[in-house]
């Protein structure tokens, strides 16, 4: 008769959380477990300082190519200001020119500021004249750029600028106060003044000699250089 040996397997107990299953103890010297801790510190320095030092390389290379921009714009720009100081020095003699020519358009203007373009009103005063009656002579006088002018020779005369004079002859009497008005209606003419002053004879004929005086207002200058308003 075969027997048949059994052994009975006990019910293994469950472990228990964060305890070893089975006892461990650590035979290992207090110095081994300081080491591995210093080297595991030593390789999560390592890894920051090579960090840091792979951060400073880009930001210096950054640096370095932000400096030789600067630098070639600051290039770019001394450049570009020579251009403008060798151009400027083209033009130096242009400031001189123009205060030259603002001194001669000045002394032009006060210059010609009491022009007047006589041959119009010549014109003007034979137009006028009455039929028979000859110019013999003409004066003016005037204001001028260094002169103001005179005061009116009468009250009752308008301020004027100018005064013409002259001389006629005619071989019989006119009527000088007709002529007097046309005289006044010239432009720039007023205060006409025409008077008989002699009377010769010449081949047995009676000459009637003449003397007029016209004042010339303001209104008579060209104002041609006279500066835009």
């Amino acid at each position: 008769m075969s027997s048949i040996l059994t052994r009975s397997v006990g019910t293994r107990r469950p472990a228990t959380v964060g305890v070893p299953a089975v006892p461990q103890v650590n035979l290992l010297p207090p110095e081994y477990t300081q080491r591995q801790r210093l080297r595991g510190l030593k390789r999560r320095l390592l890894a920051v300082l090579v960090g840091v030092v792979a951060f400073a390389v880009v930001g210096y290379g950054a640096a370095v190519v932000s400096l030789n921009d600067a630098r070639a714009e600051q290039t770019r720009a001394e450049d570009e200001t020579t251009r403008l100081l060798q151009e400027q020095a083209k033009y130096s003699e242009v400031p001189q020119v123009l205060a030259e020519l603002d001194r001669a358009t000045a002394a032009r203007t006060l210059g010609m500021s009491t022009e007047i373009l006589w041959a119009p009103y010549l014109r003007a005063v034979g137009t006028v004249m009455p039929e028979g009656v000859g110019l013999t002579a003409f004066a003016m006088d005037g204001a001028t750029p260094m002169l103001a002018p005179g005061a009116p020779a009468s009250p009752l005369d308008d301020p004027s600028v100018a005064t013409l004079t002259f001389t006629a002859k005619a071989s019989q009497l006119v009527d000088t106060a007709a002529w007097t008005d046309a005289l006044n209606a010239v432009p720039g003419f007023h205060g006409a003044w025409v008077s008989s002053a002699t009377v010769e004879e010449f081949d047995g004929q009676p000459v009637y000699g003449y003397t007029s005086r016209v004042l010339v207002s303001a209104d008579a200058y060209a104002d041609r250089f006279a500066p835009e308003e």
